[in-house]
Parts: structure tokens; C-alpha cells; sequence
């Protein structure tokens, strides 16, 4: 039985709904596509949608996470701009410690932090320095591999397929 339009449609909305759901078990993802009816022209038509719907989603969220990360640093600026400002202005003013009917406030030290009078790293004693845990430069490997270098046994390359919906 071959379903209307409509109903494939309602069909795939659901199945968007359901993408919503960060607890849904993926098998349950894929037996409800599955279980859609439809020629595999329309059931791809109807993925194709669902995955742009998904994409534009998470450019829209990718987006809002911009403008949000944005707002924090100007946020963070401004009120290191006042505390700067309050500080000054309490240190000109000798009242570096008072307290009015809302906030208490004062200039305290801050615990010492270390300042280094060195500039190149290789005139610091090795015992201060902190070492990084090497990682794997899989460009480079790619590159050797391409040119012809035998790395059999350290790294092989590996052709994939992925689905293109344009």
C-alpha cells in the first residue's frame, strides 16, 4: 500500500520530533524510518529533508552559540572595565576599605603569582618546565603514505563512503 504525500509527511515530522529526544535509542530511530512506507525515492526525499531540517538546526544553535559567546566576553570586559574603574577611584580617593548600605568593599592583596624575567624558554631550567604528551600528526602520516613511504604496521589509509544530499 503506497502512502499520500500528507502521510509521509506527517510520517517524517514525527520522525523529527523523535530526533529531539537525546534518550532515544538510535534502533528505535532507524525501525521508525524503516517502518515509513513509501518507493526508497520518497523515503530518501523524505531523510533528505529531515537531515536539512537537522543541519539548519544546528547552524541556528551554532549561531546563537556565537552571539551568546560573544556577549560573555563583552560582558566579562565591561565588568573588569568597572572593577578597574571602582578600584582606581577607591585607591585615589585613600577608601580602599568601606562599606555602605548594599555591598561591603575593599582592595586586598592577591595571593603572588610568578612573573618571568626570562624570555627564552631555553634559559629555564628544565626542572620547571611541564612537558605535553606527544600526539599523533595523522596529516603528515597521510602525506607519507601518498609519497610513497612504506608505514606498514604504524598506519594505513582507508577510503570511506559517505552519503551526498545536494
Amino acid at each position: 500500500m503506497r502512502m499520500t504525500l500528507y502521510e509521509l509527511t506527517d510520517d517524517y515530522m514525527r520522525l523529527l520530533d523523535m530526533m529531539g529526544d537525546p534518550e532515544l535509542d538510535p534502533e528505535v530511530l532507524k525501525d521508525t524510518m524503516e517502518g515509513i512506507e513509501g518507493a526508497l525515492e520518497d523515503k530518501a526525499d523524505g531523510y533528505a529533508k529531515v537531515i536539512k531540517t537537522v543541519e539548519g538546526e544546528k547552524a541556528a544553535i551554532k549561531a546563537e552559540m556565537d552571539r551568546l559567546k560573544a556577549r560573555l566576553t563583552a560582558l566579562d570586559n565591561s565588568e573588569t572595565r568597572l572593577k578597574e574603574n571602582l578600584q582606581q577611584s577607591m585607591m585615589m580617593t585613600g577608601k580602599v576599605k568601606f562599606k555602605t548600605n548594599l555591598f561591603s568593599f575593599g582592595i586586598q592583596k592577591n595571593a603572588p603569582s610568578v612573573v618571568l624575567d626570562i624570555v627564552d624558554m631555553e634559559d629555564i631550567p628544565e626542572k620547571f618546565l611541564r612537558f605535553r604528551d606527544p600526539e599523533v600528526d595523522k596529516t603528515k602520516i597521510k602525506e607519507a603514505i601518498k609519497a610513497g613511504e612504506d608505514l606498514t604496521g604504524i598506519a594505513h589509509l582507508e577510503q570511506t563512503e559517505s552519503l551526498r544530499i545536494r
